[in-house]
């Protein structure tokens, strides 16, 4: 299925497809800058905020374009500073995006390490049988625009945090494109709006600190290596073996790790950074000794650093996280060979933080109450 608003978000725009519109309309093309100014730099939360615009020019940009697609549903603050935006795109549909603090040492809250986790698409078509963003399936890929929007989300909810200290977007360490979807099942788009978020014009984000994660399409990974802008590139990988892989992840019939693990040295390759394997744990199906061996192998032949996640339990799925003992001599394996290896602690369980959880039960919710 796909959308079509009725009006273009404002924040799918190109400084140069908003120069070509506003040229067309008989504008100044200069105003593409300062339009785009107040949506990134000023964040103007209406029309009327752009105070420096004709008035007949604000009344075409209202009627040809829509300032934000994605409204906040609710604002959930986890006990270990996990933040869950839950969005409403203009078609009811809902997405999610996750803001990560990890407090340094000594240093409090406000200078922790911060990473915006986004969506690309509503639902997921992958099928990946742990994960609670695909238990509906797909619905529909979200557009550039709306994919941008989250992160206009999140600059709103910090300046509600920082109110005397406007956060730019810069104060972020990291944004992953790990919600809720596929990332290059919607490469144009996730192109388009990484584009976007990247360049001086719009929110002026290094591409050095987003990371792209996929679980595994061949083709588009080839595809993303080949991009002049150098995004970083994290592999869901999540079974160590062909066989264990394709008991969780459908993809991997598809692109067995035969065709995978060459894509992603092309990729390394061609762009000299470090790619990162997400490797969640899980009790009985992925964590033994065995997997483990095979795993470290694979990042020393990748060079590739290793993210242990131990498995967020999602409500109505049968899978479990190991035993903390069984996580660590799991990464033990890993980090006695040399392999870069992180053990993430688990974050936002109260706030059902993993990808798609919060959304699901949402729609739950709402399918329950009856519309009146």
């Amino acid at each position: 299925m796909k959308f079509e608003p009725a009006k273009r978000p404002l924040t799918g725009e190109t400084l140069e497809s908003l120069t070509a519109s506003l040229t067309a309309a008989g504008e100044k093309p200069f105003r593409a800058a300062q339009i785009l100014d107040w949506v990134y730099k000023k964040r103007a939360r209406s029309w009327e905020d752009m105070t420096n615009l004709p008035k007949a020019l604000r009344a075409w940009l209202e009627g040809e374009f829509t300032l934000m697609p994605a409204s906040l549903v609710l604002n959930r603050h986890s006990a270990d500073v996990t933040d869950k935006l839950l969005l409403e795109l203009e078609d009811k549909s809902l997405i999610e995006t996750v803001i990560i603090r990890a407090p340094q040492d000594g240093v409090g809250l406000d200078h922790s390490r911060k990473t915006i986790c986004i969506s690309t698409q509503v639902g997921c078509a992958m099928g990946c049988v742990f994960c609670a963003s695909g238990l509906a399936g797909l619905k529909r890929n979200m557009s550039a625009g709306e994919i941008v929007a989250q992160l206009l989300q999140v600059c709103y909810a910090e300046d509600l945090r920082t109110p005397r200290a406007r956060a730019e977007l810069a104060s972020f360490d990291n944004i992953v494109v790990m919600g809720m979807g596929e990332p290059l099942a919607n490469y144009d788009a996730l192109i388009r709006a990484l584009t976007i978020v990247n360049a001086e014009w719009g929110l002026g984000f290094g591409a050095r600190r987003i990371t792209v994660s996929t679980s595994g399409l061949v083709p588009k990974i080839i595809k993303l290596a080949d991009e002049p802008i150098g995004f970083r590139l994290a592999i869901s990988l999540h079974g160590a073996t062909d066989e264990v892989r394709s008991q969780i992840m459908p993809v991997n019939k598809a692109y067995p790790l035969a065709k995978l693990l060459p894509a992603v040295k092309t990729f390394t390759e061609r762009h000299g950074r470090m790619v990162t394997l997400e490797f969640i744990l899980i009790a009985e199906v992925n964590d033994t000794p065995d997997q483990a061996r095979r795993l470290r192998d694979i990042a020393l032949d990748l060079h590739a650093h290793v993210n242990l996640i131990p498995y967020n339990t999602v409500e109505g799925l049968p899978w479990e996280r190991p035993e903390l003992s069984r996580q660590i001599a799991f990464a033990e394996v890993l980090d006695r060979s040399g392999v870069s290896v992180t053990l993430r602690r688990e974050k936002g369980h109260d706030i059902a933080a993993a990808c798609g959880q919060l959304r699901l039960k949402t729609e739950r919710e709402r399918e329950a109450t009856p519309s009146h």
